[in-house]
């Protein structure tokens, strides 16, 4: 993510703009210390963005599993 300094945002704001807007957030900083983050306002909050677990409950995993094909692949190596 891209971090600009508060000088530079000014003198680049439209630009700036257009690529947050596009999807690329960037972080306005002050002394190179982080102040903001601009994010375009469809992207879904930080605390919105499910990844790990999404699908629970959605999915069964058999118990078997980790034997699935098992045999197939026995034949494909000819063991």
């Amino acid at each position: 993510m891209e971090t600009v300094n508060i000088h530079e945002a000014k003198t680049h704001l439209s630009r700036l703009i257009e690529k947050a807007a596009k999807g690329e957030p960037f972080i306005i900083a002050k002394a190179g210390k982080p102040m903001v983050k601009v994010v375009p306002i469809d992207q879904p909050a930080e605390a919105e963005q499910r990844r790990l677990g999404f699908m629970m409950g959605q999915i069964v995993v058999p118990d078997d599993f980790d034997r699935m094909g098992s045999d197939e692949i026995e034949d494909l190596f000819g063991v």
